[in-house]
């Protein structure tokens, strides 16, 4: 296309409206340029709203940007060497590389925009300026890391380093315009750092630059990013480690790896020069091609296609070029399934481009050349299209525009006649894709999620209530027959009443008779049938997740397993049916992370959704808590967990979740007011979150609230933007946006209940206190309840300085001699009180938190004991958790052996017995014969200690 080319009316209007501005704004640059390079701006700034932004903001590119030569390899490394080694801290080393990346992109997409550089050269390019980003950051961290933590090494003294694999299409060099990066993070040896005082093995020291690596390329600066970066593809995805050693991954693969995961592994590129290079790779290579032709691919392609299919209507991604029908994905597939198949055998098919690796399958007569033509044309036509939408404004989308402006502007870049040309020939190229792919990977299968016709003609018939109970009597005679009638009656009749497509009935009449086929197993198949149905019965409207559960029988088998087992979950997956996809895998499932990698992983999930996009990511967020508190869930009721770790991993959840709150709503706080002064040039927000409670005490259950308390030790000063409050005011606004975050109810419900009630002065305080005020309330003003309440406190996230300033007040707080009597005479009372208003124990159950004997009994004693006794026994107040308080007092005598054990094991006990009840959606009031032995020992132990 010609720039001279006559422009639609709403492209000359943008033309005359941006050339005008940049012509006001920068008049010495536009006097330098000559008519032809004029021409050019002026057709670049019609068709992208980013290259006019760039040239705008930095109008000394205009001449220098021109003068490179995109047709040529561009030695991008030369150029940004020469930046990077000025750099001398991470904030300069971040600036560096995102205006860099802003300067070469505008170069790159005026260059495609204006037809001068062919398609592959395009993507060679943008993946070339991916590579030596990535490249001259992980240089610069590598250097700033060792002199942070030493040198790394293996046991024979080799250094070792970092090692950044590419995937997807950066992996193949043929990365988009704008494009997430697939990445894997992988070192070669195991061992520790050397020259540095205190040694970090290999695997904290990678983990480490890893986490720096990603944040200098991914974290949204005043500068914007440099790349969002994706490290799901790395073995066990979001649950694994972010690094690990060959030998780890090579382990993984073999005994572990998944065949989408060899369809991944296919573009698997290292980034850089390394005496490594080709290590990995041969190590993978017979994980990746089989020796043999292996035809299984196609199955394994057809449930990916299937999982991608589903998530494209869930989404509702109607017109997206890449993961519709004859999409971008689809050309993929049908080039990589020949590549799965054949490379074992051709190696010439180990082809990491598509490009190259397309004319390969005519060579091997695997499809015809008329059929490569068809993919071919395809595949320039919706890569040329997809780089255009994406050029307009360095947006990452593939969803054709729904704007006259952008529509204008994409027929005019694909030189068709007007929109509805540009439509036609779209579907036309889809069309056809979508007929090859078809023939070679053939329709959804419907996997054999086989329906007993007993089931079939039972659901399908219209009989009265005794004519079909005695039909499932026939098969089961041992069931509850007429209740199982009653539950599916019911659920029939809500169907009927439902607003469902025609293809959702077709699923759900052949969904519910394999259900009923399913229960044949079941020992208690009423329940299960009930719990199930609870779920289908909010999905029913919702095709897409009927179809995920009939399309794979693995998830609904294990969705039944799972509404078996627990009430709770049942209800949840219901509430929640997002979550119907994490059974897809069950064993990613029960994969949790490490407890210190919560926090890691919640920033990695929300690295995909947008700062500026403050209602997804309060979705991202609940949505995040939700698929971990429901593998939390399965590992627990499944016996994987103990109830000691369950309520670990609850807690890391919610200590992660807030630490992400915080963040969260400072950008928000400094975004309208500025920040408080004295945090200027300081990444200290002055601020921190302290959690009583279950939260202090690494007790979570499943729905407990966060107790949360907020103090700051900012000095009185101002913010410093243009809507100016003092620093007061900013940290008030902070808290209450903190717990808005918390408490709004979205779509996927609240994040968590948060409760401020416990903060100095109750709900008549203020919401957020200087640390020095918090540290005069305890001594002169708290309640000895109050002091009971610090027992459990614990430092949540925030500076610090705070953090040690805490933990020497909580001490000096703790360690108080008190008057023995007097203490236990208002330990007593407070918890007379609290079972007066709390406990639910009758004649024939007791309540297990607040009755005799019960949680609240050990609780208060613990509290009690350390209060009593920590003036004399310092270490008392070391540890914030009931179990290990006990264990300390057992160490320093204050409690025998035999006490100490009992109370640990009622209490792990009545824990346990708390969390099978709430996983059951039961009350927590059991009959009065259960723990008797143990609430009878608690009593007398109590008695001992405080009397009667």
């Amino acid at each position: 296309m010609a720039l001279t080319s006559e422009l639609a009316p709403v492209l000359q209007n943008c033309q005359q409206s941006y050339w005008q501005r940049f012509s006001e704004s920068s008049p010495e640059t536009v006097e330098q340029l000559s008519n032809e390079q004029i021409n050019l701006y002026k057709y670049a700034f019609t068709l992208s709203d980013f290259v006019f932004t760039q040239i705008s903001t930095y109008p000394e590119w205009a001449l220098d940007l021109l003068s490179t030569d995109l047709t040529e390899p561009v030695d991008f490394k030369g150029l940004l060497s020469a930046s990077i080694e000025e750099c001398k801290t991470e904030d300069e080393l971040m600036r560096c590389l995102r205006l860099f990346r802003r300067k070469y992109l505008t170069a790159i997409a005026i260059a495609d925009l204006c037809h001068k550089t062919p398609l592959e050269t395009s993507l060679s390019n943008l993946s070339s300026l991916a590579d030596c980003l990535i490249e001259g950051a992980l240089n610069w961290l590598s250097i700033y890391c060792k002199s942070l933590w030493g040198t790394p090494q293996n046991s024979l003294g080799e250094e070792q380093s970092l090692l950044v694999y590419a995937m997807g299409k950066l992996g193949g060099k043929e990365l988009n315009f704008s494009s997430d990066i697939d990445l894997i993070f992988a070192y070669p040896d195991t061992g520790e750092t050397v020259g540095h005082r205190r040694a970090l093995d290999n695997q904290q020291y990678f983990t480490r630059l890893g986490q720096k690596l990603i944040n200098a390329l991914n974290q949204v600066t005043a500068d914007g990013f440099v790349f969002r970066v994706d490290m799901r593809l790395r073995p066990f995805g979001d649950s694994g480690p972010l690094v690990m050693s060959f030998s780890a991954i090579e382990n993984y693969y073999q005994d572990q790896g998944r065949d989408w995961e060899r369809y991944a592994m296919l573009k698997a590129r290292l980034i850089g020069n390394s005496i490594y290079h080709n290590q990995l790779s041969t190590m993978l290579r017979p994980f990746v091609y089989r020796r043999y032709i292996d035809f299984s691919v196609i199955e394994s392609f057809r449930r990916m296609k299937l999982m991608i299919s589903q998530e494209a209507r869930r989404r509702q991604l109607q017109n997206n070029i890449k993961l519709g029908a004859g999409g971008i994905r689809e050309i993929e597939f049908i080039v990589q399934v020949f590549q799965l198949i054949r490379g074992g055998r051709e190696a010439q098919l180990q082809q990491r481009s598509l490009l190259k690796a397309l004319p390969l399958l005519t060579k091997y007569d695997c499809i015809s050349s008329e059929s490569e033509q068809v993919l071919r044309q395809a595949y320039d036509f919706l890569r040329h299209s997809e780089n255009a939408i994406q050029a307009f404004n360095d947006q990452q989308t593939q969803q054709l525009p729904d704007e006259e402006l952008n529509q204008a502007r994409l027929s005019h870049y694909m030189a068709c006649d007007n929109w509805q040309d540009y439509l036609s020939k779209c579907h036309g190229h889809m069309e056809l894709v979508n007929s090859e792919f078809n023939l070679l990977i053939g329709e959804e299968s419907e996997q054999s999620n086989d329906a007993d016709e007993h089931w079939v003609t039972y659901w399908h018939a219209d009989w009265q209530d005794e004519e079909a109970i005695n039909w499932i009597e026939q098969s089961q005679a041992n069931w509850p027959c007429e209740r199982i009638h009653h539950l599916i009656k019911h659920f029939k009749l809500d169907a009927k009443k439902r607003s469902i497509g025609q293809r959702g009935r077709i699923i759900l009449d052949k969904l519910v008779p394999v259900l009923l086929g399913l229960l044949v197993d079941e020992n208690d198949p009423e329940i299960t049938l009930e719990r199930t149905l609870l779920v289908l019965s909010r999905i029913t409207t919702r095709t897409a997740y009927l179809e995920l559960l009939y399309e794979n029988a693995p998830a609904f088998k294990h969705l039944l397993k799972l509404c078996r087992a627990s009430e709770w979950i049942a209800e949840y997956l219901a509430k929640f049916p997002i979550l119907l996809d994490e059974l897809i895998d069950p064993k990613l499932l029960y994969a949790l992370p490490e407890l210190n990698n919560y926090s890691w992983q919640i920033k990695e999930a929300l690295m995909r959704i947008p700062e500026d996009d403050l209602e997804a990511q309060m979705e991202g967020l609940r949505q995040f808590k939700q698929v971990k508190q429901l593998k939390i869930a399965a590992a627990d009721i499944t016996g994987i967990l103990p109830v000691m770790q369950v309520s670990d991993h609850l807690t890391a959840l919610a200590q992660a979740t807030t630490d992400e709150v915080v963040n969260m709503a400072w950008q928000q706080m400094v975004h309208r007011y500025g920040q408080p002064k004295s945090t200027i040039g300081s990444t200290d927000k002055k601020f921190a979150v302290l959690g009583y409670g279950k939260l202090g005490g690494i007790e979570l259950g499943y729905g407990s609230d966060l107790d949360l308390v907020f103090v700051h030790n900012c000095p009185n000063d101002e913010t410093d933007g243009q809507k100016c409050i003092s620093s007061m005011q900013f940290y008030l606004k902070l808290a209450q946006r903190i717990q808005h975050l918390f408490n709004t109810r979205t779509a996927s419900g609240i994040l968590y209940e948060a409760d401020m009630r416990l903060r100095p002065s109750g709900d008549s305080g203020p919401m957020v206190v200087h640390i020095d005020s918090y540290q005069k309330y305890l001594q002169q003003e708290a309640w000895t309840w109050e002091h009971q309440a610090l027992v459990r406190a614990r430092f949540i996230c925030g500076d610090e300085q705070l953090h040690h300033e805490f933990n020497r007040i909580r001490k000096s707080i703790l360690q108080q001699q008190r008057e023995q009597n007097v203490l236990a005479d208002e330990v007593v009372k407070m918890r007379e009180r609290m079972r007066e208003h709390l406990d639910k124990s009758t004649e024939q159950t007791f309540d297990i938190k607040q009755c005799k004997g019960g949680l609240a009994d050990i609780e208060f004693l613990a509290q009690y004991l350390v209060l009593a006794n920590s003036h004399a026994v310092p270490n008392l107040t070391e540890f914030t958790d009931n179990v290990r308080i006990f264990e300390g007092l057992i160490t320093d005598n204050l409690l025998s052996q035999e006490q100490g054990d009992e109370l640990i094991s009622s209490y792990c006990s009545l824990r346990d017995l708390g969390h099978s009840l709430v996983l059951q959606n039961k009350a927590a009031t059991v009959d009065n014969e259960n723990m008797l032995k143990e609430r009878e020992n608690v009593s007398t132990i109590w008695n001992e200690y405080l009397g009667n």
